[in-house]
């Protein structure tokens, strides 16, 4: 039984559907239950991953629905934009609290229910996190994902010899909404940075996801898995 946060649109979205289809039961964590995707097995709960009682209010529901908790996917997250001296620190901490804050309590969070299950916990990251990023995603942005990787490792050797494995993904662009935002000079451009001339897809990063929560997967943790195309290599 998987919970996959942000199943609204893009990657969550897509994870939701590929366990699925794989034939698990999917909790999908939205801000409006009605958001997500109708799936076998599956059910939606509202949450906002920036605030505490309704991170636990959605795990105490996924928990009266389906009991055991097997793998958690941190999908939600929001991009900035912009060069530091032009942002506000409203948005600064806004885009803290959703992409870096919001880890942190569905971690906490789930820490119990896969301790239980000795299960798996994958965040997502992002190259941004890992090359620091541009003013097409901004400096807040760039700062929480290097920080998510971080807190991947930390909690690898925290949770480790409870047998949590916690795992993190780096795509760089996806094709998703969030994508929508960039003029096609700006998406060519950022293809023209890719060795493989490639935009990743979110099946692609989706894929990831899901082996990284599979039985081949259980002796990895701790890991960064690059889905860029090349554009960091490490």
């Amino acid at each position: 039984m998987a919970v996959v946060t942000g199943a609204r649109g893009g990657i969550g979205r897509v994870t939701a559907q590929v366990l699925s289809n794989a034939g698990a039961k999917v909790a999908m964590f939205v801000r409006q239950a009605g958001d997500a995707p109708a799936l076998a097995r599956s059910l939606s709960f509202s949450c906002d991953v920036t605030a505490e009682e309704s991170v636990q209010e959605a795990f105490c529901k996924t928990r009266d629905a389906f009991g055991r908790i097997d793998a958690v996917i941190h999908a939600a997250g929001a991009v900035g934009k912009g060069p530091l001296h032009e942002m506000s620190v409203d948005a600064w901490r806004a885009t803290m609290e959703v992409n870096l804050t919001s880890s942190f309590l569905i971690a906490r969070e789930a820490y119990e229910d896969l301790k239980s299950s000795r299960g798996c916990l994958v965040f997502l990251s992002s190259t941004n996190g890992r090359n620091g990023g541009s003013h097409l995603s901004g400096p807040a942005y760039a700062s929480a994902k290097a920080a998510v990787i971080n807190l991947t490792r930390y909690l690898a050797k925290e949770w480790g010899p409870a047998g949590v494995r916690v795992n993190c993904v780096a795509p760089g662009p996806v094709k998703t909404p969030m994508l929508d935002r960039l003029s096609e000079a700006e998406i060519d451009a950022l293809r023209a940075l890719s060795p493989l001339r490639h935009i990743t897809t979110a099946e692609e990063v989706a894929a990831g996801i899901a082996y990284l929560c599979s039985p081949d997967a259980s002796g990895v943790t701790g890991e960064v898995l690059n889905l860029s195309g090349g554009l960091v290599l490490d």
